[in-house]
């Protein structure tokens, strides 16, 4: 669940939190159910991944920018201006996942 979307009673603070997280004995006692357990409690945890996402994961490796001028309609440009950060990033995203998945239709 986004951030944005998580109620601020949900949100746990770290007064909430268990403070022997960082307690290494302790986690590896843990069993896989305690830590599946203390992340579906967790509205903030990131979801846990399956053996099926790691194989089908790849390694992006940053790639060189180059500067180019486009021209958008007003709509488009707000629309990315108004989603904040980087603009650009986010458009450049946008365009490398259309051409990754152009090329797989070829």
């Amino acid at each position: 669940m986004p951030l944005d979307k998580v109620p601020l009673d949900k949100v746990p603070s770290d007064d909430m939190r268990p403070h022997d997280r960082a307690d290494p004995e302790r986690a590896r006692a843990l069993t896989d159910a305690e830590i599946e357990a203390a992340i579906a409690a967790d509205p903030l945890a990131a979801p846990v991944l399956a053996a099926a996402w790691f194989r089908s994961a790849h390694l992006a490796a940053p790639q060189a920018r180059v500067p180019v001028t486009l021209e958008l309609e007003e709509p488009v440009a707000e629309w990315f201006r108004a989603q904040g950060g980087d603009a650009q990033a986010h458009m450049a995203a946008v365009l490398r996942a259309y051409v990754e998945r152009a090329k797989r239709r070829i």
